[in-house]
């Protein structure tokens, strides 16, 4: 327990401590209009022991408090796989929030920094969560911005403390704008031809979800090994593939589930959008009942907006122009379902896909993203 400015930290350790430590963000963040909650469902079951990672990372949390009540909130991770696969001995910091006072966001990093030199570690970034599924990086502008249910809301001064603090930029990332039903370039529309034919590839189209389902080990194959150059990436355990299936494939759209496969019907890029569910997730305030199921389910049906959730190639197949096949059949099924505007979840600056939103298409930049470091 550490005790400064009448500042008391505690570790997390009972589940009526994480249910405080999940519900401490929409205390704080509940006058914020852009500020979307999560689902308290997920959130307890990423911080508890029915999470896969959790078999092999390792978790600690703490609470703030001040006069009693709760002021800030962190999480402490050590991922070993993604430490032996970039060569590092790095611990990160998540699910870190905090009100507006730069002692409680010190001292809770302090603990992050002392647990991970009690293991070894020599490095601190984040935010991260346990893997790249899960929520990752902080704006670093237009802080007003929409958010999707897979990116986290953090207002000005948590970037202003944390680089007082001497924590630098890791890795940047892009979130774009787009309006879905512009007309499919004439030049992509030409080179998707082109390389479709040359390389003997088709694009999968389904009419009902289970269709999907026969695919979903191979998508996260594909996904794996088209992410393994980004950073910190390292491939989910069959055991989070598992989860994570069963997390998002029952709620994929067919029309916007794009799959490119090779003659052999091997997935070699893939790009996954869906309805955009801010709304509903704004009306259903975390909880799933009574009515959170209805808001989205009801979303999943009738929508006008879309976010654009994931998007790969295979290693073998990039920089030939495949990323472009998945853009325009997404292109097109907005146009057909007349689709306003879409959202891209973050995309590291300078890789593929990011690229393709730059220069390509007509988007407007609608966020950059960040996670910070430092030697500890």
């Amino acid at each position: 327990m550490a005790n400064t400015n009448d500042i008391v930290i505690k570790e997390v350790v009972t589940k009526c401590d994480i249910r405080k430590f999940v519900k401490f963000q929409w205390r704080l963040f509940k006058d914020v209009p852009t500020y979307l909650p999560p689902l308290m469902l997920d959130e307890m079951t990423l911080l508890t022991k029915k999470n896969p990672s959790l078999e092999y990372c390792s978790l600690k949390m703490w609470m703030a408090y001040r006069d009693g009540k709760p002021v800030g909130r962190v999480a402490a991770i050590i991922n070993p796989r993604v430490n032996e696969t970039w060569n590092k001995k790095q611990v990160r910091f998540g699910w870190f929030d905090f009100i507006e006072d730069f002692d409680v966001c010190r001292l809770l990093l302090d603990k992050v920094i002392e647990y991970g030199k009690q293991n070894g570690m020599t490095t601190i970034e984040g935010p991260f969560g346990f893997n790249d599924m899960d929520k990752e990086c902080w704006m670093i502008d237009n802080y007003d911005c929409r958010q999707n249910p897979s990116t986290l809301y953090n207002p000005e001064y948590y970037i202003r403390f944390i680089e007082q603090l001497g924590y630098e930029i890791k890795c940047r990332w892009q979130q774009y704008k787009v309006p879905a039903s512009q007309p499919v370039p004439d030049k992509v529309a030409r080179l998707n031809d082109l390389i479709m034919k040359k390389y003997d590839l088709r694009i999968l189209r389904f009419k009902k979800r289970k269709e999907i389902m026969p695919y979903a080990y191979k998508f996260f194959d594909t996904l794996g090994k088209s992410f393994s150059i980004l950073y910190d990436y390292v491939p989910l355990t069959p055991k989070e593939t598992k989860y994570y299936i069963g997390q998002y494939f029952p709620f994929l759209d067919v029309d916007f589930t794009n799959l490119v496969v090779d003659k052999d019907d091997n997935i070699v890029a893939f790009g996954v959008s869906l309805p955009s569910l801010t709304e509903a997730y704004k009306k259903a305030n975390g909880r799933l009942l009574p009515f959170g199921w209805f808001y989205l389910l009801r979303a999943l049906k009738k929508y006008d907006t879309i976010d654009l959730m994931l998007n790969g190639v295979h290693p073998d197949w990039q920089k030939r122009g495949v990323h472009a096949i998945y853009y325009a059949e997404m292109n097109r099924n907005a146009i057909r379902h007349h689709v306003g505007p879409s959202y891209s979840n973050p995309q590291i600056i300078g890789n593929e896909a990011e690229k393709i939103w730059r220069t390509t298409y007509e988007a407007t930049p609608l966020v950059t993203r960040a996670v910070f470091g430092k030697d500890i």
